[in-house]
């Protein structure tokens, strides 16, 4: 059976889970309640500088039906006395020795006032510090969170004043509102934070509540921009979990990452480590589910694991970045085309739609007796299916360029799949083209006869 235990910044766990800095964490209560479901370590709700959190503080984002593809928070850190919160930290950490116990926070953006909030948190034997420089709303009006992290140079000097007062090991949280995820990351991690952690959540407004015409969630008649999370922005956290681990300057300093960014699944959180991330947090997962998802993440990792011969998550932590690079990395005359399993076809014809009207017109609607149809011509696709049978789609191809977009339109699993062809040509990347012959680059004329020369057809 497979060792989900997972070690980050020397800190040991049963497995790499973690519920993310966040209202799950928000008291003793619930991680106990937590960890008592099996989560491997938990980041503690933000604690530093007093707040007051306002109602309704969530809205969230709803598609065909489906709750909560994303959640737009505006609540603040913890609104719980300091005391409180450095109380029951002490006591979770007491009861739970396996577990990792880190604590977020946020104060202002002066030695002074990190050297305070550091030593209170290394006297409830906490495992580490996660300083978050990532919170977009509230927060970063009054210059913390997200208004340290966007700026690479204040990144940098609060991770440095952290550094300097504490033997515990620093995370440094980053924001996705950036340019560049890679700067803040380089001058946190050149400050001497001992691991990084991303993506915090993402500035946004997720509705408009068109009865009302206010902005959602609304607090009495007012609103205000918050933090995005929820599965759809897991895409975008990959994609900067992906240029960090990438970067030869990050990547040179040998330091963890933690992954956060819409996690729902143990496939989600496959992901994350496949790309590099040492270990993964959860949030609105478990506020859409509970804390008892973490037992489908446990298992649906082990089981993977164990069906690709890993023994362990280092065994396969990272992989996914072999064969990541540039655009300019690929090669061009590598060829796929789709293929429609008539056995598996439903006859929605939304293959068709898509390639008709958006990519390259290369599916043909064929009746069951060979007769081509389309609608617009002679008569409706509905039409000749009353009176020829319904039309089955089929690739012409010789014009297909495989983009993919029926695969990625169609309903049903498997119905249609991308398959390699030989394109009879050499291998090329746009790299070599340019090195090589930059003329091609430089203007169309030149690019035609290249395409010309090689059998290239556009269709």
């Amino acid at each position: 059976m497979a060792d989900l235990t997972s070690t980050f910044c020397g800190v040991s766990a049963p497995n790499p889970f973690w519920l993310a800095s966040a209202p799950p964490t928000n008291s003793a209560y619930q991680i106990n309640k937590a960890f008592e479901a099996g989560w491997g370590g938990v980041v503690w709700k933000t604690i530093g500088a007093p707040v007051l959190n306002i109602s309704n503080r969530y809205g969230s984002l709803r598609h065909e039906g489906r709750r909560l593809v994303g959640i737009n928070n505006i609540e603040l850190v913890s609104d719980r006395s300091l005391d409180i919160n450095l109380k029951e930290i002490a006591e979770v950490k007491k009861e739970w020795p396996d577990r990792a116990v880190w604590v977020s926070a946020m104060v202002d953006a002066s030695p002074k006032a990190w050297r305070e909030i550091v030593d209170a948190i290394e006297q409830t034997g906490a495992d580490g510090i996660e300083l978050n420089f990532g919170c977009p709303q509230g927060m970063s009006e009054r210059g913390m969170g997200a208004a340290v992290g966007q700026v690479p140079e204040l990144c940098g000097q609060n991770t440095a004043w952290v550094r300097e007062c504490t033997s515990l090991p620093v995370i440094s949280k980053l924001t996705p509102n950036v340019t560049d995820i890679k700067e803040p990351a380089l001058a946190a991690l050149q400050a001497g934070a001992d691991a990084l952690s991303l993506i915090n959540t993402i500035n946004s407004i997720a509705s408009v509540d068109l009865d009302t015409v206010h902005v959602l969630p609304d607090v009495g008649g007012r609103a205000s921009h918050g933090g995005y999370a929820g599965p759809a922005v897991r895409p975008i956290a990959l994609y900067m979990l992906s240029e960090l681990m990438n970067d030869p300057r990050i990547a040179g300093f040998g330091r963890p990452i933690s992954g956060i960014g819409g996690v729902q699944s143990w496939q989600d959180a496959a992901e994350f480590l496949c790309l590099g991330a040492s270990s993964v947090q959860v949030c609105t997962a478990a506020m859409h589910y509970g804390f008892r998802i973490v037992d489908d993440l446990i298992s649906g990792l082990s089981n993977w694991m164990d069906e690709h011969g890993f023994a362990t998550i280092e065994d396969f932590r990272g992989r996914a970045l072999e064969g990541l690079g540039t655009y300019n990395d690929l090669d061009l005359s590598y060829k796929a085309v789709a293929h429609i399993d008539p056995a598996r076809c439903i006859k929605c014809n939304l293959c068709w739609e898509a390639c008709e009207d958006t990519a390259h017109q290369c599916i043909d609607l064929v009746t069951p007796g060979g007769e081509v149809v389309r609608a617009g011509i002679d008569e409706s696709v509905n039409g000749a299916a009353s009176r020829l049978g319904r039309p089955l789609p089929q690739v012409r191809e010789a014009d297909c360029v495989g983009c993919a977009l029926c695969a990625n339109v169609c309903p049903v699993d498997d119905c249609i799949t991308m398959q390699t062809r030989d394109s009879g040509r050499a291998p090329v990347t746009w790299q070599q083209i340019t090195d090589e012959r930059p003329e091609v680059t430089d203007n169309w004329p030149a690019m035609d006869a290249y395409r010309d020369e090689v059998g290239i057809h556009i269709h």
